[in-house]
């Protein structure tokens, strides 16, 4: 039976608040709103990629719930299993993001607390969602709502593999929603079920206590648990506006590591997403070329790093422009200034 979807998503969808500029949360006046959401900018740079993505989500049945919808629609992201809150008590979750300028580091200040998403149940969804897709995509971030959203998620996970699909899974700790301790005992529980696994080098140590480099501590995960693709990124932050940023993929059946050299002195516009943009990279390339790691760290560079150029959380780039990226960076020769 041929799936719908090459990659369904499940998280919370955010309202982005940002002063415009470099403008400062506590003087200025203005505040531009966007959507986003660490696993809708997944789904949503999977498909400006090409592939068929939908999301799972539960949004407020209000005006900005349907600003939100209208943003899925935009990048091409399917909204057919979004679930609509019409209680009183919906509501959409919020983040403020602050730009820095060195030596002012960027800022977010949370307002996400008792959200629509937050009393997520997989009574939400469809049935039919679990044999509808390729690949069930989430986050730590997800886990990290509350408890909740936390057995929702877990038990999506069980579902989605029972019937076939490949779990990805991105750790995306964040330490103003729960504990390394917290995060640790929760995601060893999701671990046996997880296909594709994106997990940073400084979260590997801090977070789970590995150690070793980074090949030595993507080798100790997958003996550990079934992980087919283990991915994990390195940022260097010269500056608020200057980073550059390089992954390893391990192919576990394999025992094969990709790497490749980095993009360096990225100039960073918005930094927002770039480590989502990173996984839809990765896993366009698994999925769409057969489980091909290399191709997988190629996108995955290319995307995360393209995307610290562009304002908003989202990516907006199509698979032309980042190929055309890609060729740039492995050419050695000539680069034009400008392409035309």
């Amino acid at each position: 039976m041929e799936k719908p979807f090459d990659l369904l998503a499940l998280g919370e969808i955010l309202l982005r608040l940002s002063p415009p500029g470099e403008e400062r949360l506590v003087r200025g006046n203005l505040l531009e709103k966007q959507i986003g959401g660490a696993e809708l900018n997944v789904a949503s740079g999977v498909s400006l990629l090409g592939l068929e993505t939908g999301m799972l989500s539960k949004i407020p049945e209000t005006s900005i719930g349907l600003f939100a919808q209208n943003s899925l629609r935009f990048c091409g992201v399917s909204d057919a299993y979004l679930a609509y809150d019409k209680s009183e008590e919906a509501r959409l979750g919020i983040y403020y993001y602050e730009k820095g300028a060195y030596p002012r580091k960027p800022g977010v200040v949370y307002d996400r607390k008792h959200t629509s998403m937050t009393r997520v149940e997989c009574s939400d969804f469809d049935p039919a969602i679990y044999k509808s897709t390729k690949c069930f995509h989430t986050s730590g971030i997800t886990l990290a709502l509350g408890e909740a959203s936390r057995n929702t998620t877990i038990e999506l996970i069980k579902r989605f593999k029972a019937q076939g699909a490949l779990i990805s899974f991105d750790v995306n700790f964040r330490g103003n929603l729960w504990t390394g301790e917290e995060a640790k005992k929760c995601i060893e529980q999701i671990l046996p079920y997880v296909d594709i696994f994106f997990c940073s080098e400084d979260t590997a140590r801090l977070t789970f206590g590995k150690e070793g480099d980074v090949r030595a501590m993507m080798k100790s995960f997958a003996k550990d648990y079934p992980i087919s693709v283990m991915a994990s990124t390195k940022r260097v932050v010269h500056s608020p506006k200057k980073h550059s940023f390089s992954s390893v993929i391990y192919d576990a059946k394999a025992d094969v590591y990709y790497e490749e050299e980095g993009y360096h002195n990225i100039e960073v516009i918005d930094r927002i997403g770039s480590g989502d943009a990173y996984v839809a990279g990765a896993l366009y390339g698994l999925l769409s070329e057969n489980g091909n790691c290399q191709k997988a760290l190629k996108y995955g560079n290319a995307y995360s790093a393209v995307k610290n150029t562009i304002p908003g959380d989202m990516p907006s780039l199509n698979l032309e422009e980042i190929e055309d990226i890609i060729k740039d960076h492995e050419n050695t020769g000539y680069h034009s200034e400008m392409k035309r």
